[in-house]
């Protein structure tokens, strides 16, 4: 097995735990690591991802470290909006880096800017590099497995898949993304300013009807707070009585006004059912479930690292969790 280089581009929380999963592995090796904090910057990434010396120092300028490096494979771990990532990737692959990201809107990013998706695609095709946007959620629970476990349909008439969390096992990022311990007033004002959101509902959708080749007329998408009926906490937040502990999230695919696809988030400090569950309805019916449900810290991290070998031996172009060959452990 050939070994894998790569750069890591974001050293929060997610880029860290890439790097430490990625250290457990024989074919990756970090090359080097971007960050912008300054607090961090000048440091060994091994003393900041607790995985003790690497060797490798924590820099600020992405196009220099391109430049030296002989990598295959950039790692972005910095937004969520690609739009706003788009000349982080533009510039890896001018380098002639492979990409490999969880920015959510990257999963499927064609509905969100068509235009910049096609000008990736077409200079990752010149530099025989690919893109791929993936993780957990998007990238693998709410899209990805529902297609794959469509293999056994002989026709599939709708798709529902729930994903019930108890966000006090989770990050702090991502118990503020939900609006775990904000008053409703303010929780609102962020859902209308699509602070308060679960990314990504649209992008999985979207993937999931190109897969099953059906033309999607519309989306939608609601954002509720659950409200906490006593005090809640997790170790980074107290919840009031009254206040939200979390998001109900729901979006829908329609064909002909009929609802085709639907995801539904339940997540929120104290969530005691929890689960992951894909319903395929059809010739036959589906019923699909892991109990417990899984880690979505531990997972995004995971599938991204089990991917790189996947997105560095691709064709080039810009490519989807359906594109690639099957990414698994290994």
């Amino acid at each position: 097995m050939n070994q894998i280089k790569f750069i890591q581009l974001g050293f929060g929380p997610i880029g860290q735990q890439i790097v430490r999963y990625a250290h457990e592995r024989k074919n990756l090796k970090l090359d080097a690591v971007v960050d912008i904090d300054t607090e961090k910057i000048g440091k060994d990434a091994g003393d900041i991802a607790n995985i003790g010396k690497t060797g490798v120092i924590i820099e600020s300028d992405l196009e220099d470290v391109l430049k030296k490096s002989d990598a295959d494979i950039v790692v972005i771990s910095t937004l969520s909006g690609f739009k706003k990532i788009g000349n982080q990737i533009s510039v890896c692959v001018k380098y002639g880096k492979n990409v490999v990201s969880t920015c959510e809107e990257l999963l499927y990013p064609w509905i969100n800017d068509e235009t910049l998706a096609q000008n990736l695609d077409k200079l990752a095709k010149e530099n025989g590099v690919s893109i791929l946007g993936t993780g957990v959620n998007p990238g693998l629970l709410m899209d990805l497995l529902p297609s794959v476990l469509t293999a056994a349909c002989k026709s599939v008439d709708r798709i529902v898949v729930k994903r019930y969390q108890d966000a006090s096992k989770r990050r702090l990022p991502f118990q503020k993304k939900i609006g775990a311990g904000l008053d409703l007033e303010t929780f609102n004002k962020l859902r209308d300013q699509k602070v308060i959101r679960h990314v990504g509902f649209a992008e999985s959708i979207n993937l999931m009807a190109s897969g099953l080749g059906i033309k999607l007329d519309k989306t939608t998408e609601t954002v509720e707070p659950v409200i906490a009926n006593s005090e809640v906490s997790s170790d980074y937040i107290r919840v009031k009585k009254g206040d939200a502990k979390g998001v109900h999230q729901v979006g829908r695919g329609y064909v002909n006004n009929k609802e085709i696809i639907t995801l539904e988030l339940l997540a929120y400090l104290g969530n005691k059912e929890t689960e992951d569950t894909v319903e395929i309805y059809g010739e036959p019916n589906i019923k699909s479930s892991i109990k417990g449900g899984v880690n979505g810290d531990i997972a995004t991290a995971a599938v991204v690292v089990n991917a790189i070998q996947r997105v560095v031996e691709a064709s080039g172009g810009l490519k989807t969790m359906l594109d690639i060959a099957p990414v698994h452990y290994c």
